[in-house]
């Protein structure tokens, strides 16, 4: 795993200075060794977390045999050996995956991106043509940022921090991104939080000759749903994950699991110990709390695993906060990214890279809400019969959080998800507050609102990029630890998006596929077991002395930097130790460490 940044302008080696800032901004990514190259119009830049071909033939930027063509890549590119045995005919220097790019733009362009697997974000200068060509994964794994410098300058590079380092950017607010925020606690996957500063969406490609930007789709997910059995589906499903475990298995240094003890790191250790039968493992738990790490253990002593077990005592959370979320770059509420930085850095420790079992609810249906919505969509016209009874359902879960208790009728139930599911803020409220641009996402399919699976669709493109994925690179990199997704595989992820919603879910079982395939894989405890989080509440957290004080120092505050973008008036309605009050906290938090950049 990298840091990637590039300038493109006229007489590049006057900006060295500027990439070096760049490169010196994302060195969390890329501890081991960092690197610049320059044409007479471009300058990339490279930090570098030694993952494959350890030696220098592995090194970035990396120029193509002819030297027309040079690159920066910040991913794995899993099952590049096969690539490389269909491009067998250009004249590879060394072992890393990153060359195989270098042989497949020679001969494809831009359609490489086609049968590019894996997770990347990357960028090829071809010196020839004068063009730049940077292509992001199909999920949205590893980030892309890019803007237009106060000269003119393209820039590039893997986190904000990198493009303001330089100093050739003014940020300026984006008022969509900020309306996305309060409303879902995370910034679109489409867009940053300034205006000014653009992400490459995934699935998507970028050029940019003689000046100017385009961007373009290069795939979009599974529209359709296939019929299949139950045991023809079993059979695949099963296949096509240890494929994805094995490739993902491929590097120059040992790969370990997190192991939570739920169904999906149970699963992805189980299909590790197919290829690996000594493999270490890596639990998180805190001291004294209702943890996971009983369930993990049993996974572990199953599999013989070299099972590392951490237990910490939850820290001072106000401090915790100020150290971690400076990582992100835009505001981000989701409050397990506190455990998830803790988990990658326990984890860091002893490995560089591990196997997680992220995105296993949206693929499979693991959620509670879409077990709700499944019940709205089979029983309930939509009206306020159906909110009501929504909303009684969601009673009898703990996790009743994700909706605000309003009765308002829905016309379907993609619509009562967008708005009543993960939500914070509501449009009056937001309104309220001060915002009135709220971001309308595209998608690559047109969802049917009655679909669950498109409900799941939805969620793949919009709350797995926007939220889960950037807690993942964020939380991993910050502790220079790369973090890899085998259910984000091309061929198995395609597979179970398009499996029929009564192999995923129904009134009674909740990730019908992974249990029916998997259960012998388990234990009979985690047979019966059902989704688990980190245990802790917001509320709980506000007890804290040191955290009411964070929350008055940054929101009680008129002269606080987070009210230039929000009204003080409205914010301070919304302070009652709950979910609303953290969404702001975090937005405060933000604002602070945006203003010393």
């Amino acid at each position: 795993m990298c840091g990637i940044a590039g300038i493109i302008t006229p007489n590049a080696k006057r900006y060295a200075e500027q990439l070096q800032k760049m490169t010196d901004a994302i060195i969390h990514r890329g501890p081991d060794s960092g690197h610049h190259e320059f044409y007479e119009n471009v300058a990339l830049g490279h930090r570098r977390l030694s993952i494959i071909d350890l030696s220098e033939t592995g090194k970035q930027p990396m120029f193509s045999n002819t030297k027309n063509e040079c690159t920066v890549l910040n991913g794995e590119i899993y099952g590049y050996q096969e690539l490389k045995k269909k491009y067998s005919d250009y004249p590879y220097h060394g072992t890393s995956d990153t060359e195989v790019i270098l042989a497949m733009y020679q001969k494809n362009g831009k359609a490489l991106l086609n049968e590019l697997p894996g997770m990347f974000a990357f960028a090829i200068w071809d010196e020839e043509k004068q063009q730049l060509f940077c292509g992001r994964d199909r999920f949205g794994e590893k980030p892309f940022f890019y803007a237009t410098g106060k000269n003119g300058e393209f820039i590039f590079a893997s986190e904000i921090k990198a493009i303001l380092a330089t100093g050739l950017v003014e940020p300026k607010i984006n008022n969509e991104a900020l309306y996305h925020f309060l409303q879902y606690g995370y910034v679109s996957a489409n867009q940053s939080i300034y205006s000014n500063i653009f992400t490459l969406p995934p699935a998507h490609l970028l050029t940019y000759f003689n000046g100017k930007i385009e961007v373009e789709r290069y795939y979009s997910i599974p529209k359709n749903d296939i019929q299949v059995s139950l045991s023809e589906a079993k059979e695949e499903f099963t296949s096509l994950l240890k494929k994805a475990v094995e490739k993902q298995l491929v590097a120059d240094v040992e790969v370990g699991s997190f192991l939570s003890g739920g169904l999906d790191s149970s699963t992805i250790v189980a299909m590790v110990n197919e290829f690996k039968p000594k493999q270490t493992t890596i639990s998180f738990g805190y001291s004294g709390e209702h943890s996971e790490l009983k369930f993990a253990e049993e996974i572990a002593q199953k599999y013989q695993t070299n099972h590392i077990e951490i237990h910490e005592n939850r820290g001072d959370i106000a401090s915790e906060l100020l150290k971690i979320s400076p990582y992100f770059d835009e505001p981000f509420a989701d409050m397990s990214y506190v455990p998830q930085y803790k988990i990658c850095e326990a984890a860091a420790r002893h490995l560089k890279v591990v196997l997680a079992g992220d995105v296993g609810d949206e693929l499979f249906g693991g959620y509670h809400f879409y077990t709700v919505e499944n019940q709205l969509k089979n029983h309930f016209s939509y009206n306020n019969a159906l909110v009501k009874f929504g909303l009684k359902q969601f009673g009898k879960f703990r996790q009743t959080s994700y909706l605000t208790k309003e009765n308002i009728a829905h016309q379907n139930i993609l619509d009562f998800h967008q708005n009543r599911v993960r939500n914070f803020f509501n449009s009056k409220e937001i309104s309220e507050l001060g915002i009135h641009s709220k971001y309308h996402q595209e998608y690559s399919f047109t969802a049917n609102p009655h679909s669950l699976n498109d409900i799941m669709r939805t969620d793949l493109e919009k709350y797995v990029p926007g939220n889960m994925l950037v807690k993942s690179d964020r939380m991993a990199m910050a502790n220079s630890l790369e973090v890899r997704t085998p259910f984000l595989d091309k061929d198995f992820a395609e597979f179970c998006i398009q499996l029929p919603e009564n192999l995923k879910l129904d009134s009674a079982n909740d990730k019908i596929i992974l249990r029916e395939a998997m259960q012998n894989y388990w234990t009979e405890t985690i047979r019966k077991r059902h989704k688990q989080g980190f245990g802790s509440s917001v509320e709980k957290w506000f007890e804290e002395e040191s955290m009411m004080k964070l929350s008055d120092d940054l929101l009680k505050d008129k002269t606080s930097e987070v009210f230039n973008f929000i009204d003080f008036e409205a914010a301070q309605q919304s302070l009652n130790k709950d979910k609303k009050h953290w969404n702001l906290l975090q937005l405060g938090l933000w604002a602070e460490n945006s203003k010393s950049k």
